[in-house]
């Protein structure tokens, strides 16, 4: 009965208001003396479209373990982005890996003009008008992904 009064008073967390989107599923395998060993890996991308965005990466036995364990890394590792009338304050270009990132402002109306992980990440983050390029060869999504993020960090140093 006290645990039911608890419940009922229980504030809703901040975290709810995040949605997430699954960027990547794949299924990996190991070799072991009896056989294939399967797994998952899981990576989510995790925004509240107000300025805030994660990236996580889970692996688990089954998919839904390896979308919870990315969904939970994913919130923990939140980034804020410096949104200026639903664009970004200026143009940035980030590396990581072999994945190469420009993102570029745009003018109020032109919406997302990006392809997949960055058109996914800016939407989440709540950018409106942007536009990008992947300027590398690089089709890895999680390193494409890191690179944005990694831009979004430097968009954050300069504007303070």
């Amino acid at each position: 009965m006290a645990e039911e009064n608890f419940r009922q008073n229980e504030t809703v967390s901040k975290e709810e208001d995040f949605e997430s989107k699954l960027l990547d599923l794949t299924r990996t395998e190991r070799m072991t003396g009896g056989g294939r060993r399967l797994r998952f890996r899981a990576v989510v991308v995790v925004g509240n479209r107000k300025g805030k965005v994660g990236l996580g990466i889970g692996k688990g036995l089954d998919v839904a373990q390896a979308v919870e364990k990315a969904t939970r890394q994913a919130k923990k590792h939140l980034i804020e982005v410096p949104i200026v009338n639903g664009t970004i304050p200026f143009e940035v270009e980030a590396k990581y890996g072999a994945a190469k990132v420009l993102l570029r402002p745009q003018r109020k109306g032109r919406g997302l003009v990006a392809g997949g992980t960055v058109r996914v990440i800016c939407s989440l983050a709540g950018i409106e008008d942007i536009s990008s390029k992947v300027l590398s060869k690089s089709r890895n999504k999680i390193n494409n992904a890191r690179a944005v993020l990694s831009a979004f960090e430097k968009l954050k140093i300069k504007s303070k």
